[in-house]
């Protein structure tokens, strides 16, 4: 008998805006932003074995075993619950890594969420978020699966209802080191505190990223990617999401897609560039299975 199978789309998130308030006294730092969910996914196809044991498939190069996230969301999974069955894990990378999109936490959260269904393990969200939070700080919004304000250092999450937009998101093809973000002397770590009610009030209107300052100048391919956004869509106020080095606009809804599809074949060798659409729901919950 084939052994079940799931399929699951993954999905990348956009900060919407980020703001830095303040430092705790351990040197973490306290945040607000929205979380916009997006329909850029990778997928995940997770297969049950009887074999005691973590299998990945297609390993991505340049990434050790033990710092493959969806591998390491399993083995966690497996353990906190002493299953003794096993899964072989595939997945097929889209969303760009190293981009800032969320793609390694939302990959484990999907991973969590597959398993927990697959294996018949009976666990609910704020369990599998718990045990999401070991893996990265992201983690728990993907398994909550919504929209979200969070703050603290990403541990304050409050599912949000949000109007369907499209989006131009763009990836200069540069990674930037979260630490080097956040070590700046001149990141701003002040910024006034705003409410969920005051952002609903006005989504799309002054959004802004007090990291995106010190980003340009770590890695100037940011800068040239806002420009490039700005020149092939007037008007359009392109930011950074989270700490980068990604950026987006949100898209006028009469925005020629076609029009901008075919600018974005004229990025700069290298860049990834999509049209995407933001989503209400993490479709990882809507999962295929098959016998």
């Amino acid at each position: 008998m084939t052994k079940p199978t799931l399929l699951l789309r993954s999905p990348a998130k956009l900060n919407l805006f980020l703001h830095i308030v303040g430092r705790r006294a351990d040197g973490y730092h306290l945040l607000q932003s929205v979380f916009q969910l997006i329909d850029w996914c990778d997928i995940i196809t997770l297969k049950a074995t009887q074999e005691n044991i973590v299998r990945r498939i297609d390993m991505l190069p340049g990434i050790p075993p033990g710092q493959d996230l969806v591998v390491r969301a399993a083995k966690l999974l497996k353990d906190f619950c002493k299953f003794e069955g096993g899964v072989e894990i595939s997945l097929q990378k889209e969303i760009p890594i190293g981009a800032g999109l969320g793609g390694g936490s939302s990959d484990a959260a999907s991973t969590l969420i597959g398993l927990n269904t697959l294996w018949n393990l009976q666990l609910d969200k704020e369990t599998l978020a718990s045990l999401g939070l070991q893996l990265g700080a992201d983690v728990p919004f993907f398994i909550y699966g919504q929209n979200a304000f969070v703050e603290g250092i990403g541990e304050k999450i409050q599912g949000i209802e949000l109007e369907n937009r499209d989006f131009l998101v763009i990836f200069p093809r540069q990674g930037i080191a979260t630490v080097s973000i956040f070590q700046a002397s001149e990141l701003t770590r002040n910024h006034a505190q705003i409410t969920i009610d005051g952002f609903l009030a006005s989504p799309w209107s002054d959004l802004s990223n007090d990291c995106q300052a010190v980003a340009m100048r770590i890695c100037p391919e940011v800068k040239q990617a806002l420009d490039w956004i700005s020149h092939a869509v007037p008007g359009s106020e392109p930011r950074m999401s989270g700490s980068g080095s990604s950026v987006f606009a949100v898209l006028d809804p009469k925005t020629n897609p076609a029009k901008l599809e075919n600018l974005l074949q004229t990025l700069p060798e290298g860049w990834v560039g999509r049209i995407v659409r933001g989503l209400n729901k993490n479709p990882a919950y809507n999962l295929i299975s098959s016998e």
